[in-house]
């Protein structure tokens, strides 16, 4: 593997990122997206799957950032329909990842964010992948780290180094609900290799956290969107959606919160993070062979 076969984003790129991700509560969300953005170098003319897309963001982000053929897959139908009134350019389809509707050597790019952790036979689902993907083209992946920080999900810390398994259902909801597995950098590497992919980079991102960020927005933020409860002018600075609609005013109670997340988060930009043991995720950019 090369230290780092990515290249910056452009500057357009990371301002329209930058204004996409404006209503984004979680700054583990917002490394995610960058950093799958770069390792999926996309092109003018590129056919990419965002596969198990949900509400479709990323397949929103790239149809933004490219004029290019995105399709968000998933099999969640009220998700792909959400996807569809904001990406009016992709296609979305409904199915399963282990068996796709698409013809082999279908796409030029790949990704696959927080997703293969929910997928019983991992194996077959990235064999799959690698069936649709054309040649040398690029997987973009983002799993869940085995080892995540103390302070990301402290009762499930703490039950896990006494021989248990993280929560999965809580009153507060639960992140890790329908994981399967969670990842060392190693097994990901492992798995994709087995897949017969080329792994070109492994990385592992997100230290430092406010304590229970994730419970504040996946279990309280996330429901209440979702909801529709929330009053119009809200859901301008809180859906996900919705970022180029925040004007990003500093008097707005969200935009406040947002920036001391990311006041805390820029602790994970120091150079002696990387030497940290826990961390919230792992990515890999692999490549299918030429042949």
């Amino acid at each position: 593997m090369t230290e780092q076969p990515y290249a910056p984003l452009a500057p357009h790129d990371a301002a329209l990122m930058d204004t996409m991700l404006r209503n984004e509560a979680d700054p583990a969300y917002s490394r995610r997206a960058r950093r799958l953005m770069q390792y999926l170098d996309l092109q003018a003319g590129d056919t990419v799957l965002d596969c198990g897309c949900g509400y479709g963001f990323y397949t929103l982000m790239i149809d933004k950032l490219r004029d290019l053929h995105v399709v968000g897959f998933d099999e969640a139908f009220d998700r792909l329909l959400v996807g569809q009134e904001h990406a009016k350019r992709a296609t979305f389809v409904r199915g399963d990842g282990q068996g796709m509707p698409f013809a082999d050597n279908s796409f030029d790019k790949i990704l696959l964010s927080e997703v293969l952790e929910h997928i019983p036979d991992q194996q077959a689902a990235l064999h799959e992948l690698r069936r649709i993907l054309k040649p040398g083209g690029i997987l973009a992946i983002s799993v869940p780290h085995a080892n995540y920080p103390l302070w990301w999900d402290p009762a499930s810390w703490i039950w896990t180094r006494l021989g248990g398994k993280p929560f999965t259902h809580t009153k507060f909801g639960s992140i890790w609900e329908n994981h399967v597995r969670l990842y060392e950098p190693a097994e990901l590497v492992r798995q994709v290799r087995m897949a017969d992919f080329e792994v070109e980079c492994c990385e592992e991102a997100t230290h430092y956290a406010i304590p229970m960020t994730p419970y504040v927005v996946y279990g309280i933020g996330k429901p209440l969107i979702e909801s529709g409860i929330l009053p119009e002018r809200w859901m301008k600075s809180a859906d996900r959606m919705r970022g180029d609609q925040n004007q990003g005013s500093k008097l707005n109670p969200l935009n406040l919160a947002r920036g001391i997340i990311n006041y805390v988060d820029q602790l994970n930009e120091r150079p002696e993070t990387l030497q940290k043991r826990s961390f919230v995720n792992v990515f890999v950019k692999a490549r299918k062979p030429l042949s």
